[in-house]
């Protein structure tokens, strides 16, 4: 899978404030994107359930300054982990924790 797509995918999703997170792909996109918000480093290599788990502080602290970072966490909080996982979660986790870092 090109990864870019996941990330495209959750910041569309965020702007125009419709849909879910569709698969752990773009759930670790997300999870990221909410770390680098929350100034938070998880370790890249956790598997989804410990993903979440690490997420769940965030997600109840996090006061989002924008309507797409309210929509972040919505859609993270809202999503039922799966137990996918391969050698590309840690690089979309990556991604997302560099997305405002551009």
């Amino acid at each position: 899978m090109e990864l870019i797509l996941a990330g495209q995918s959750v910041k569309i999703k965020c702007r125009i404030k419709a849909s879910i997170l569709m698969g752990n792909y773009e759930f670790y996109y997300a999870g990221g994107w909410l770390c680098a918000l929350a100034g938070s480093s998880p370790e890249t290599d956790l598997r989804p359930e410990e993903f979440y788990a690490y997420l769940k502080p965030l997600l109840a602290t996090y006061q989002p300054k924008d309507e797409q970072e309210a929509y972040l966490i919505k859609m993270l909080g809202g999503y039922k982990v799966q137990e996918e996982y391969n050698e590309q979660m840690p690089m979309l986790m990556q991604m997302g924790i560099l997305e405002n870092k551009s």
